[in-house]
C-alpha cells in the first residue's frame, strides 16, 4: 500500500463490482462521502456529490440494496491540459444494504448544490409502539 492510499483510503478508483459482475458502463468509480442519521420514523441519508446535477443522478432501491450513481456534468474543454487537479472525472457509486426495514414506496430525495438528501421512512412493522396496559 502506498502512502497516498494509506492517507486517503476513500478514493477507491477500481471498477465497480456488484454481485459478481462489473458495471462496464461506469468505468472507474469513487465512493462519495455520506452520513446516515436515524429518527423514530425514518433514516436520513446525506451524500456529498459535487459536480452532479439531477440529470446525472440515478437512485434505485431493490430488495435489500439502495444504489446511488452520480455522473458529473463537467466536460473537459477542447485543448485543455490539467497541470494539477484535486478531483477526478470518475462516477460516484454508493451501495448501501439494509434489512427490509425501509418503506420503498415512500422514499424521497432532494439534490441541491451537490448535496443529496434522501429520506428513508421506516416500515410500519419496525416502528416503536406504545402498548396500553389494562
Amino acid at each position: 500500500m502506498n502512502l497516498l492510499n494509506s492517507i486517503i483510503p476513500a478514493f477507491h478508483r477500481s471498477p465497480a463490482v456488484r454481485q459478481g459482475h462489473r458495471d462496464e458502463d461506469l468505468g472507474a468509480t469513487i465512493k462519495p462521502h455520506y452520513e446516515i442519521k436515524e429518527t423514530e420514523d425514518a433514516y436520513g441519508l446525506t451524500v456529498q456529490l459535487p459536480g452532479v446535477n439531477k440529470a446525472g443522478l440515478e437512485i434505485t432501491a431493490e430488495d435489500t440494496t439502495l444504489r446511488l450513481v452520480g455522473k458529473r456534468a463537467w466536460t473537459r474543454p477542447a485543448g485543455w491540459t490539467a497541470l494539477y487537479r484535486e478531483t477526478t472525472d470518475a462516477t460516484y457509486l454508493l451501495e448501501l444494504d439494509h434489512d427490509n426495514a425501509i418503506d420503498l414506496d415512500k422514499i424521497r430525495a432532494e439534490l441541491n448544490d451537490g448535496v443529496l438528501r434522501v429520506s428513508l421512512p421506516k416500515a410500519e412493522a419496525i416502528k416503536p409502539r406504545k402498548i396500553a396496559v389494562s
